[in-house]
């Protein structure tokens, strides 16, 4: 691994954008100042913005490269790999991929999720950006149980989600094309899917039950918990006492403020904020954070989004810079439990990416380094090689 020279960026230290130089060595960053050292490889980042990378705890769009229609499947790692080009495009250098485990047959099937962590775990050394399992249990999928408590247990989960798309998605009249959506994904017929899904919810009186278990081999394991679409205070006060301190997408005003008046994380689309509202008539992502009531930006199912939302929240005079990059980058380190990332600061992992925002509303990922590699540039006049290093080469 070679050092790095980040030479004369906006650098957003200490909550401050400032000019500075930034030096990397190994995995990590090894020095801030204003003044250019020596590195094997410098990077000129004059007239761009240098930030921390984002972290992304709630990202399905890599579901798209596994099955890009209904019923049609690409191999797991082609997918992955895929995905893993797409993240750090777009200056994801830390993706949690959201992963259902479900009732249901096909994309969403338990035995999908068991491939897709398998899958992770054996591409993971060539990934560049650092690939985690957020494994989303469908609360009715009660055979699983065993299963997610073996793989708590054996460290190989790094979030864990509660849902449950029966209540919200299969049994909502308001919504009947959630339902015709969800039936052509397991590819059954909808005489199928409707028998599948009473057999489910018959034994609805075990959900508990369950989810107290998992919430508690999670926490044995030290594995931050989530609960999604929380709909009542209540509702989150029930997940809130069993641990689970992350709301994901509450989908009312009372519920994340319930939330945020507790000092529980609140997670929400970053695509609701490009947009300007939520696609499934829920609440405004945008009005959320300028209330306070939402503390991390997720990509959701959008991987661009992260990046557009921050620099539309500074556009549109929600939040500075400073505050709207912390939605994307040091929160959801923090709701993770990533103590090492998520800033730019000596000693941490050297997750940086540099941006051009010039033009208003669409920044510009120019460069990207993930744990001290530089695994993506777009501008290669901006970078140089000492002379040392050039010698090695031609040697070579």
């Amino acid at each position: 691994m070679i050092d790095i020279l980040i030479e004369g960026g906006r650098a957003l230290i200490d909550g401050k954008i400032a000019e500075a130089s930034l030096q990397v060595a190994g995995s990590d960053i090894a020095s801030i100042g204003s003044h250019a050292g020596r590195a094997t490889l410098t990077i000129d980042a004059a007239d761009l913005l240098v930030l921390p990378g984002i972290v992304d705890i709630h990202g399905d769009a890599f579901e798209r490269q596994m099955m890009p229609r209904p019923g049609v499947d690409f191999p797991l790692d082609v997918a992955l790999i895929d995905s893993d080009r797409q993240v750090i495009a777009n200056g994801i250098t830390t993706v949690f991929h959201g992963t259902t485990c479900s009732w249901e047959p096909g994309l969403r099937s338990v035995d999908n999720a068991r491939g897709l962590l398998e899958a992770i775990e054996a591409l993971r050394p060539q990934l560049a950006a650092d690939t985690r399992f957020h494994l989303r249990q469908e609360t009715y999928n009660l055979g699983a149980e065993d299963e997610i408590k073996a793989w708590l247990a054996d460290g190989r989960i790094d979030l864990l989600a509660f849902n449950d798309h029966i209540t919200t998605a299969v049994h909502n009249p308001k919504k009947p094309e959630k339902r015709i959506r969800m039936a052509e994904r397991t590819g059954l017929s909808f005489e199928a899917f409707d028998q599948l899904v009473e057999r489910t919810i018959s034994r609805a009186d075990q959900v508990p039950g369950s989810i107290a278990r998992l919430a508690q081999a999670a926490g044995t394991a030290g594995v931050a918990t989530l609960s999604h679409d929380d709909a009542t205070p209540a509702m989150r006060d029930d997940f809130r006492n069993l641990g689970v301190t992350i709301a994901e997408f509450p989908i009312n005003v009372e519920t994340a403020k319930a939330a945020a008046a507790a000092g529980d994380f609140i997670v929400f689309g970053a695509p609701n904020v490009v947009r300007g509202g939520s696609h499934t008539g829920w609440t405004k992502a945008s009005d959320m954070i300028a209330q306070g009531l939402c503390s991390v930006l997720a990509s959701d199912y959008y991987y661009p989004a992260q990046l557009l939302a921050a620099f539309r929240l500074v556009t549109d005079g929600i939040l500075p810079l400073r505050q709207a990059w912390a939605l994307v980058s040091s929160a959801p380190a923090q709701a993770a439990g990533l103590t090492d990332r998520g800033t730019l600061q000596t000693g941490q992992r050297a997750d940086i990416i540099l941006v051009d925002d010039t033009v208003a509303l669409r920044p510009r990922v120019v460069a990207v380094i993930a744990a001290g590699r530089l695994v993506h540039l777009t501008e290669t006049d901006r970078v140089t090689r000492s002379a040392p290093a050039l010698s090695k080469v031609a040697a070579a």
